[in-house]
């Protein structure tokens, strides 16, 4: 039993101080001092500095870890430029990024403040480096493949790879299924996966809407992604309309990661099917899709969540960087709100969305936790200087386990 005691604790919806907290694995009590030292005479206390701030660990819940090779190799500012730039690096990205490499990612995100993060795995090639992470894991196994005479073949190599993930057994470590994308997945490939993730409860990721390509393709098989699949794949039209792919999904709870250009239709799909939209902003802005209506997502009630996405789309994997650049991308919004929702976005709301225990400094709650050095008391306007000042991370704790800081 350990006690932790800051000058001040953010929940991440109330500010507390003069208060400390309890906890192993969980967190057993949040209470004044001299009430948790009666109530836990031999835990361990650790009195922080003045103007600590003790706040849930952050959670990445979209992140593509086989890609962090990628630094001048890929092709920005307009998505078919950069998908045709990944095809013909591909190889040479992923040789490029062993294992010290995935885990140099990962290691990043720890210093960062990121206690979980949901790994988007094409080839299993992260396994391992996620198997060995400090943080909690959701390791999302893509299914990729339209074309139907590889179903077979693409299908079992799939669960293969999922297999091998399930075979972790570590405290923290989930596995998970990502379908790639309306375009990219073949129906019958989306129909005998979803029966093994409905089957075993499994946590469910795909991309959806991110692009002004896949728009046109899917609703008139037309637009940049024509001459794509024709020359690559020798097919001239969709698999299927973006209201049948949704209809797949239609009563389990999933993550769709961009969303940028869905319609009323699917946006009301989403919000009927308590569905969560992944945003990340700065991959939004380097592949030239635009910026997510959050405004629109909030009219229809469907929760958003803030992520990085991988590094074949970004420069870092870091969350207050991301809530920074989707402060100033979306002008339209009331700041200090917009704030506030950020930082819901990267703990509570994310924590909710994947069914994971944490995101919160409540009892009952994981001790995922991380411990930021402000410079003065906090303010009001406290979540706007979090994400643009960029607070030193002294500790991390995952598990109640401290592991990052002394």
């Amino acid at each position: 039993m350990q006690i932790i005691t800051p000058d001040y604790i953010l929940t991440p919806d109330t500010l507390l101080s003069n208060m400390s907290v309890a906890f192993d694995k969980k967190i057993k009590k949040i209470a004044p001092l001299k009430e948790l030292k009666k109530e836990f005479p031999d835990a361990v206390v650790t009195k922080l500095k003045k103007n600590s701030l003790l706040m849930p660990g952050l959670i990445n819940a979209h992140v593509h870890l086989e890609f962090s090779a990628n630094r001048t190799k890929l092709s920005y500012g307009d998505f078919i430029s950069w998908l045709y730039s990944v095809i013909e690096n591909r190889e040479e990205l992923i040789g490029g990024c062993d294992s010290s490499c995935m885990t140099k990612a990962i290691d990043s995100m720890l210093e960062s403040g990121i206690t979980t993060f949901g790994a988007i795995s094409s080839h299993g090639m992260d396994l391992q480096a996620c198997a060995d992470a400090k943080q909690n894991v959701i390791f999302f196994n893509e299914l990729i493949g339209s074309q139907a005479k590889m179903a077979d073949a693409l299908f079992t190599d799939f669960l293969a790879r999922l297999d091998a993930s399930k075979s972790i057994k570590r405290e923290g470590f989930y596995s998970g299924v990502a379908i790639h994308s309306p375009y990219s997945v073949h129906p019958i490939l989306i129909k005998k996966a979803l029966q093994i993730v409905k089957k075993e409860k499994l946590k469910l990721t795909t991309h959806f809407m991110e692009s002004s390509a896949e728009r046109d393709w899917l609703d008139k098989s037309e637009g940049d992604f024509k001459d794509f699949f024709q020359n690559l794949l020798k097919q001239n039209s969709s698999l299927s309309s973006s209201s049948e792919f949704l209809e797949h999904f239609s009563g389990y709870m999933t993550l769709l990661t961009h969303a940028i250009k869905a319609n009323e239709e699917e946006l009301k799909m989403l919000s009927s099917n308590g569905h969560t939209v992944i945003h990340c902003p700065i991959s939004n802005r380097l592949l030239g899709n635009g910026a997510l209506d959050l405004k629109k997502l909030q009219e229809h009630n469907i929760r958003w969540i803030c992520a990085t996405d991988g590094l074949s789309s970004n420069y870092k994997l870091d969350l207050f960087e991301e809530m920074k650049c989707a402060l100033f991308m979306h002008s339209n919004m009331p700041l200090l709100e917009l704030a506030k929702q950020l930082i819901r976005s990267v703990t509570k709301d994310a924590a909710d969305a994947l069914g994971i225990n944490s995101g919160e400094i409540a009892e009952g709650k994981s001790a995922d936790m991380i411990v930021l050095d402000l410079q003065s008391k906090p303010s009001d306007e406290l979540a706007i200087h979090l994400i643009l000042h960029r607070y030193n991370i002294s500790k991390v704790y995952i598990n109640g386990i401290l592991e990052k800081g002394i």
